[in-house]
């Protein structure tokens, strides 16, 4: 993540051991689930985190709103408060560990720190893609790192990975599932044949989704990560609004099944791809339920595991595969992204690898997320018709509207449930969203259309 200062061949003045060399003083704002884990992590591995890191590492000050429940964690050795300003803005703490969550007071907390010359590791995807811009503006000018390898897929070193294992690629797209919760769940709507709603009861009562899901099952959880990959892939400033979310709280079981019928399997994908041809010169950034064909290395991804995938123009595809969620799997990224600043004692600002990958003179603010209507894929739609001999009607139709059908077929008795009425299943060739909803909402009037006309996108993330 950050390079060392460059050290003459003759005679270097390092220390001996990793003793030699005052350890990094830590504060943490937080001791919940992931800021337990670090300091679990940290105690229990200190001796090969300080070989790696070059010094110690010290977790100093801690805050929390029960200081009693912190201290059972902690020990006494670890002064404890319940003032954040008073851990961000400490005379002792060489860098802020913000572990809270949320976005409002965080980012109160992360400027000051960083106002008082402090260095920041965060897992806060939330903090960084709605006020990412302005914190690592603020970085700069104070000359301090923010680092947040925990933010995205957790153990998996994605952010690592692109801004320095993949460093030499003009990036084409990043894809991947990066949301253990509606993993989860979309995994049980296709193992054991449920609902929607009864495998989110599952997830919640196996701890996997919160007792309000809502951040998880509408995507922004996703969005909010796909923005900060999308930033390091494409040289371009955080664009999370502009994101194009949808979630899985309207999706079918029926559709579900249908897709494995046509030999593909629904995920919660999120996707940043860059688009320049012809007169289109931007990003798509989107969140949505998508096809991907069942003998994709995605679509084997199951439970709350997460994957990413990049295809650059030198490396082609590559895919990081890991835990999305856990105390110490958090912890792993946290604890990497507290060695790399360990590593940067002596080093100038100039030196070390941007906050989002490019320098600030590189950075794209001209490159515009494309709307939704701009979207080029291939799509699924699922047709209720009154009789099955409607099928021909329908693929011809939608033909007829410039929509480019590759495959049409009814679902088999064992797809749907009884009492469902034939359904018509197409697959499109790559076409413009803007085309498919046009169709979409034309076809729903046809005297052939029995009910709503489903429709999703197809990703077949081709090398």
């Amino acid at each position: 993540m950050y390079r060392d200062p460059v050290q003459s061949l003759e005679a270097p003045s390092l220390p001996s051991s990793a003793t030699a060399m005052r350890p990094l003083r830590v504060g943490m704002i937080g001791i919940g689930t992931v800021g337990a884990g670090t300091f679990r992590v940290l105690a229990r591995n200190q001796a090969l985190i300080a070989g790696r890191a070059g010094r110690g590492i010290k977790m100093v000050v801690v805050c929390a709103r029960s200081l009693a429940r912190a201290m059972s964690v902690v020990g006494k050795d670890v002064a404890l408060t319940n003032d954040p300003m008073q851990v961000a803005t400490h005379p002792d703490v060489d860098v802020l560990v913000e572990a809270a969550g949320g976005t409002g007071p965080a980012r109160d907390w992360v400027l000051a720190a960083i106002r008082a010359g402090k260095h920041v590791v965060t897992a806060n995807k939330a903090l960084l893609a709605e006020h990412g811009n302005e914190i690592f503006a603020a970085a700069r000018q104070h000359g301090v790192a923010v680092a947040y390898e925990g933010a995205v897929a957790v153990s998996i070193p994605i952010v690592k990975a692109l801004r320095e294992g993949l460093t030499a690629n003009r990036i084409e797209w990043v894809a991947g599932i990066i949301n253990g919760t509606t993993n989860f769940i979309l995994s049980k709507m296709r193992d054991e044949g449920v609902g929607f709603a009864e495998a989110l009861a599952q997830a919640q009562t196996l701890g996997y989704a919160e007792a309000d899901p809502t951040f998880d099952i509408e995507g922004l959880d996703a969005a909010h990560k796909i923005s900060l990959l999308a930033a390091n892939a494409f040289g371009m400033p955080l664009r999370f609004a502009d994101a194009q979310v949808e979630g899985i709280t309207a999706l079918q079981g029926l559709d579900v099944a249908c897709a494995e019928q046509l030999g593909y399997r629904i995920k919660l994908l999120g996707v940043a791809r860059r688009r320049k041809d012809g007169e289109v010169d931007g990003v798509e950034l989107r969140v949505q339920p998508a096809l991907v064909p069942a003998t994709h290395l995605l679509a084997h991804v199951n439970g709350s595991m997460n994957a990413v995938m990049v295809k650059g123009d030198a490396s082609g595809v590559t895919m990081y595969y890991g835990a999305g969620a856990g105390s110490e799997q958090t912890a792993s990224a946290v604890i990497a992204d507290l060695v790399d600043v360990a590593r940067l004692q002596g080093t100038h600002a100039a030196q070390r690898v941007p906050h989002l990958g490019f320098h600030a003179d590189a950075v794209k603010d001209s490159l515009a997320v494309l709307p939704r209507a701009a979207v080029h894929t291939r799509h699924y739609l699922r047709v209720p018709v009154h009789q099955a001999q409607q099928i021909e009607a329908v693929g011809a139709w939608l033909a007829a509207q410039q929509v480019p059908v590759l495959r049409v077929e009814l679902a088999c008795e064992k797809t749907a449930p009884a009492g469902a009425g034939p359904q018509v299943l197409v697959l499109t060739d790559a076409v413009a969203q803007s085309t498919v909803d046009l169709a979409v909402h034309a076809l729903a009037a046809h005297p052939a259309v029995a009910g709503p006309v489903a429709a999703l996108r197809v990703e077949m993330l081709e090398g």
